[in-house]
């Protein structure tokens, strides 16, 4: 019987209030009570609770994240790590602490609504190929922008991607020592530049990732419903 590899997840939080209309960043708004990142931290903990938790944070936030952690009691075992300039800098760093062999979840700190069932399947997609990317169709009709105006295309050919994306280590590791590109809009486009192919995982209309006010609105209704 083989092994289990080790499990993290690099949670990555360097989100502002600026499209939120609020001074606080948005991770550490509050919904149902506490901050959106400990719901996220929250979830992949129900999933597993040895998973490997690596928090990425803008270096100037830690220690309120800390305060925040005392003030709400909050006792799941994580580590935090100060994050890049960019995105792909912050996964890069949080990387860093990710020891040996194993699979790596990477998730957006605002997106505390990724039901355990879709973690599991990504993790157990990525242990057979490689990767799982987390992703759902489209509900709207698609159009794409041309010289000339734009056209009608087939939704059914498309997937709109959330995350967590996991990833074998050595494989996300060997893509991140790669510089920074202009087209690296998640980690799946990243691992994709190396010659890796991607795999998709069915994800949850529920996973949505809070950046607006009307985002607000629907995390506190989603939340309700899990009391």
């Amino acid at each position: 019987m083989a092994q289990q590899l080790p499990e993290y997840a690099i949670i990555v939080a360097g989100g502002s209030g600026s499209r939120m209309q609020q001074d606080l960043p948005k991770q550490f708004i509050p919904v149902a009570g506490k901050p959106i990142l400990m719901h996220t931290i929250e979830q992949f903990y129900n999933y597993n609770p040895q998973v490997r938790l690596i928090v990425v944070l803008p270096k100037e936030q830690l220690t309120t994240w800390k305060e925040l952690c005392q003030k709400y009691n909050f006792k799941h075992f994580h580590m935090t790590v100060p994050g890049g300039t960019t995105r792909f800098g912050s996964v890069k760093n949080g990387l860093g602490a990710v020891m040996g062999d194993g699979l790596v979840a990477v998730h957006d700190g605002v997106r505390p609504f990724v039901d355990t069932a879709t973690i599991k399947a990504a993790f157990e997609m990525a242990a057979v190929k490689g990767s799982a990317v987390v992703a759902v169709s489209p509900k709207d009709s698609i159009r794409e922008l041309t010289a000339e105006g734009s056209i009608a295309v087939p939704r059914a050919n498309y997937k709109l991607v959330q995350t967590p994306q996991v990833f074998q280590a050595s494989i996300l590791k060997k893509a991140y020592e790669q510089p920074e590109q202009d087209y690296f809009t998640d980690d799946a486009s990243v691992v994709e530049s190396i010659g890796e192919k991607i795999t998709l995982v069915e994800g949850n209309y529920r996973n949505i990732k809070i950046t607006t006010p009307e985002d607000l609105i629907l995390a506190e209704a989603f939340a309700k419903e899990q009391l």
